[in-house]
C-alpha cells in the first residue's frame, strides 16, 4: 500500500512538472528574441552574405528588434565559427555557413572548435546550382557521352577547380567517383579562373556555380551537360538533373544557420520556423530562382543530421582522393 502510494505521488509529482514545464519553454519561444540579434556571415558580396541579408530585414520586421548582419571572413569562416562557439547560447548570435564549414570539418584535424559539439542546428538554408561545364570543342554533348569520352581515356581529362580542397574540386570529385572516371585536378586560385580555363580549352571539365557560367553557357562557349540539384533548373529547364543520370550522386554542400551549443530547443524552433516563413514569401523566392538558389529551410533536428552526413561525404571524398587532414 505504502509503495503504492509512494508511486501515485511520484507519477502526479512528475506530471505536474511536466505541467509547469511547458509554460516556461512556450515563454522562451514567445520572448525571443530580447535584444539586437547578430548574424554573422562569410566576406561582403559572398553567397552566405547576401542570404544573411535577404533574411535580415524580414526578420527584423517580424521581430520588433535589429538583426544586425555582421561580415568575419579569413581562414575558409574558422574565425566566425570560432566566435560563434564561444557567444553566449541564447540564440542573440547565429551564424550563417557555407559547405566550406563541412569541407573544413572533414580536411582540418585542428580547429579553434569541435564541429559537432559546439554548435546547435538551426535550420539549412538551401544550396546554390552547381552544374557540369564542358567545352563544346569537347564533342560530347550529354552527360552520358561525356562519361563514355572520359572512360575511354583515363588519367587524360583534366578537370579545373577553385583550389584543391574547395567545394569545386570535392564535387568534381563526388562525380568522378559516382561515374566511375579517373581524371587529373587542375587547382586555382578560384572559380573565375576555373572557369575561364574550361571556356580556353586547356581543361576539359569542372562543376562550378550556375550563376557564374551563365554567360557563358548563352553566348555559347561553355554547354551545361547537367545540373548538380535535385530537380532541374529554371534557368536551364532543358538541362537534365545529374541525379537524372547517377543517382548515386547525392546533393551538393548546403548553406545553414547555427548557434552555439546549448541554445534552447524552443529558440532555435522559433528561427527555423521564421526562415522558413521568409523562403515562403514569393518575392523571396524569385529574387532566389533568378540567381539560380534553392531554398530547402529544415526542422533543426533535420539540419543536425544532414550537417553530420555532409561532414561523413567530405571525410569519404577526401580520403578517396588522398587528401590528409592538415
Amino acid at each position: 500500500m505504502r509503495n503504492t502510494r509512494i508511486l501515485t505521488f511520484a507519477m502526479v509529482f512528475a506530471a505536474g512538472a511536466g505541467l509547469f514545464g511547458t509554460p516556461g519553454l512556450a515563454q522562451q519561444r514567445q520572448n525571443y528574441p530580447t535584444k539586437p540579434v547578430r548574424m554573422l556571415s562569410g566576406a561582403f558580396g559572398s553567397p552566405s552574405d547576401m542570404l544573411a541579408r535577404v533574411l535580415a530585414p524580414k526578420m527584423s520586421e517580424s521581430w520588433g528588434q535589429p538583426v544586425v548582419v555582421e561580415n568575419r571572413p579569413g581562414a575558409a569562416g574558422t574565425i566566425a565559427a570560432a566566435l560563434l562557439a564561444k557567444a553566449t547560447p541564447d540564440g542573440h548570435t547565429l551564424l550563417l555557413i557555407s559547405a566550406q564549414f563541412t569541407i573544413g570539418a572533414a580536411l582540418h584535424a585542428t580547429l579553434p572548435y569541435d564541429p559537432y559539439k559546439d554548435f546547435a542546428g538551426v535550420t539549412q538554408i538551401g544550396f546554390s546550382t552547381s552544374a557540369l561545364f564542358v567545352s563544346p570543342s569537347l564533342g560530347a554533348r550529354t552527360v552520358k557521352d561525356f562519361i563514355a569520352l572520359a572512360r575511354a581515356k583515363p588519367g587524360q581529362m583534366l578537370f579545373s577547380s577553385g583550389g584543391g580542397g574547395s567545394s569545386t574540386h570535392l564535387n568534381a570529385e563526388r562525380f568522378n567517383y559516382a561515374a566511375g572516371i579517373k581524371a587529373v585536378h587542375v587547382g586555382f586560385k578560384g572559380t573565375p579562373d576555373a572557369l575561364i580555363e574550361v571556356v580556353a580549352g586547356r581543361t576539359h571539365y569542372c562543376i562550378v556555380g550556375l550563376g557564374s557560367a551563365l554567360p557563358f553557357v548563352k553566348d555559347g562557349r561553355l554547354l551545361a551537360l547537367a545540373v548538380s540539384t535535385p530537380q532541374r533548373s529554371p534557368l536551364l529547364p532543358d538541362v537534365p538533373a545529374i541525379p537524372e543520370v547517377l543517382p548515386g550522386f547525392g546533393r551538393d554542400g548546403s548553406h545553414s544557420l547555427l548557434a552555439p551549443a546549448g541554445t534552447p530547443q524552443p529558440i532555435r524552433e522559433r528561427i527555423s520556423k521564421e526562415v522558413a516563413r521568409i523562403f515562403a514569401l514569393p518575392e523571396v523566392r524569385e529574387r532566389l530562382e533568378a540567381i539560380a538558389y534553392h531554398p530547402a529551410p529544415t526542422t533543426p533536428a533535420e539540419h543536425d543530421r544532414i550537417l553530420r552526413d555532409q561532414i561523413k561525404t567530405f571525410s569519404e571524398v577526401a580520403t578517396r582522393v588522398g587528401l590528409k587532414k592538415k
